[in-house]
């Protein structure tokens, strides 16, 4: 009896210097957290105007960027000034008919706030983490966000781009754009850069797309469930831009049949692609008219907004209200729930910034080939003067 005893207090007591030693780890990783200056994860996107009023600069912002829409190098800005005065009206009004203003940024920060919190708890090595987002046509601006950084004092960012797919007039906007305000804003570089620039088959997105699609589909009846046809719909990009070599596209179709793999490939599929705007031939086919040709032909069909990681105009509006909602087929019709707000998502993007900040590595192998077959009228010449540790000494 007396050796149990002794044994079960040594138990006991083993136990709580166990727990006594794991209470001790934690508090002083959270202390030394408090001390180290936070590491920014900002997260860069396109945007969209929060309110009506801020539709026209959102527009110029846009149409005036020459490696999204390459116009005129010499005459891009003014010539921007004109399509955004023409377009404003129309797109307030599609604006008005969503709500006032586009979602993006309220799930943005979200997102950014969620995946900082998980990142405080599984990567405390580089705690505390610090959420940001930049976007590159729309408040806050990537000037406005590098100023707010520099003021909480960051040492060290990640540039988390929401654009899964790389695309140079996309995430290579957004690098080019981040080059320019860290000559204008930081030249003593005082903050080291990273950058995250593709995931299309990073393992969250993918389950997070199935498990919405799986869920969608149970609202379709039972009969047909497996006939439904999934339109997987991304943002198009002009001709010229995709004749250059741009990756995107072939990105995007690896989203695809990752989830179709998941999916064990029960429905037939498309990629499509949407927002084609002006004159210039655009990568198709073409979201809406795939939709209205095969409307008649099929019992069901679902489209799923794949280049997009959160609901915006391009979803609320151009899918559900113009694609379904004009079409005599609606009833056949339905969207696919967009990521914003779903777990598995957030949690897979909180694993892709662990490992990125673990591995030290300042960008993928593919992004100089992006920035060498790219165009631009002011480009980034040479990646390492943008990333990594440049601090004055």
């Amino acid at each position: 009896m007396l050796s149990r005893t002794i044994r079960t207090q040594g138990s006991f007591l083993r136990r709580s210097q166990l727990t006594i030693t794991r209470s001790f780890s934690v508090t002083f990783n959270m202390q030394n957290a408090q001390k180290r200056s936070p590491t920014g994860i900002v997260l860069m996107n396109m945007g969209g105007p929060s309110k009506v009023e801020e539709t026209y600069d959102f527009l110029y912002q846009l149409f005036a960027d020459n490696d999204l829409i390459p116009i005129s190098a010499k005459y891009q800005k003014t010539i921007a000034k004109y399509i955004a005065k023409f377009r404003t009206p129309k797109i307030e009004k599609q604006y008005r008919e969503i709500g006032g203003g586009s979602p993006i940024r309220k799930w943005s920060e979200y997102q950014a706030t969620e995946v900082c919190k998980i990142l405080d708890k599984t990567c405390p090595e580089t705690a505390p983490h610090k959420p940001y987002v930049a976007f590159r046509y729309a408040k806050p601006l990537t000037a406005e966000t590098y100023k707010q950084m520099l003021k909480d004092g960051v040492k060290k960012a990640v540039a988390f781009s929401q654009y899964p797919h790389f695309s140079y007039s996309t995430t290579g906007s957004s690098i080019n754009e981040l080059w320019r305000q860290i000559k204008a804003l930081d030249s003593e570089r005082s903050i080291s850069w990273s950058v995250i620039d593709r995931w299309p088959t990073n393992e969250g997105l993918i389950k997070a797309f199935s498990e919405n699609i799986t869920k969608k589909l149970q609202e379709f009846p039972q009969p047909v469930r497996d006939k439904v046809v999934l339109l997987f719909s991304a943002h198009s990009l002009p001709m010229d831009v995709v004749n250059t070599g741009d990756a995107c596209p072939a990105e995007v179709a690896a989203t695809v049949y990752n989830i179709m793999q998941k999916l064990k490939f029960k429905n037939p599929y498309r990629l499509v692609w949407q927002s084609q705007v002006g004159p210039k031939p655009w990568l198709g086919a073409q979201t809406a008219e795939i939709a209205e040709f095969l409307g008649p032909k099929v019992d069901g069909l679902m489209f799923i907004p794949i280049a997009f990681t959160s609901d915006h105009i391009e979803t609320l509006h151009e899918i559900d209200l113009g694609v379904i909602g004009e079409s005599e087929y609606k009833d056949k019709f339905k969207r696919c729930e967009s990521l914003n707000g779903n777990q598995t998502f957030i949690e897979g993007m909180a694993d892709l910034v662990k490992s990125h900040l673990q591995s030290n590595q300042l960008y993928s192998n593919q992004l100089p080939l992006d920035f060498a077959l790219g165009k631009s009228n002011d480009p980034v010449k040479d990646l390492s003067l943008v990333f990594g540790n440049h601090e004055s000494t």
